[in-house]
C-alpha cells in the first residue's frame, strides 16, 4: 500500500485478491467502482448476489467494476475461506466480478473514506 502521504485516491491502494495476489486499484482508473462487502450467510445473500451479478453483467462493458470484499465482522456471516467464498459466489450466483481477500470492512472502508475526505479539504 502507498504511504499515507502518497495517497490521493482509492486508486493508490493495493489490496489482496481472493488468492492472495496483490491487486493495484490503479488498474481500475477510469471505471466506476462499486466497492461492497459480501457475506454468504446473510439474510440478504440471495438477493444481493443476484442483483450484483445482474448489475455487473449489464454494465461491465460500460465501465462498471464491482469490487467485492468478504467480511465476517457483521454477525459472523462469512465464516468461509477465500476459496469457499469464491466457489460459493461463482457457482451459485455465477458472479464474474472480482472477489478480494476477506477483510475487516469497517476498517478498510473507514480508511478509504477518511483519506479521500482529507484530500478534499486540503
Amino acid at each position: 500500500m502507498a504511504s499515507q502521504s502518497d495517497i490521493k485516491s482509492v486508486h493508490d491502494f493495493t489490496v489482496k485478491d481472493g488468492r492472495g495476489n496483490d491487486v493495484n486499484l490503479a488498474d481500475y482508473k477510469g471505471k466506476v467502482l462499486l466497492i461492497v462487502n459480501i457475506a454468504s450467510q446473510c439474510g440478504l445473500t440471495n438477493s444481493n448476489y443476484t442483483e450484483l451479478s445482474q448489475l455487473y453483467e449489464k454494465y461491465k462493458g460500460k465501465g462498471l467494476e464491482i469490487l467485492a470484499f468478504p467480511c465476517n465482522q457483521f454477525g459472523a456471516q462469512e465464516p468461509g475461506t477465500n476459496d469457499q467464498i469464491m466457489e460459493f459466489a461463482c457457482t451459485r450466483f455465477k458472479a464474474e466480478f472480482p472477489i478480494f481477500d476477506k477483510v475487516g470492512v469497517v476498517l478498510l472502508l473507514a480508511y478509504f473514506i477518511l483519506r479521500i475526505c482529507e484530500m478534499q479539504f486540503q
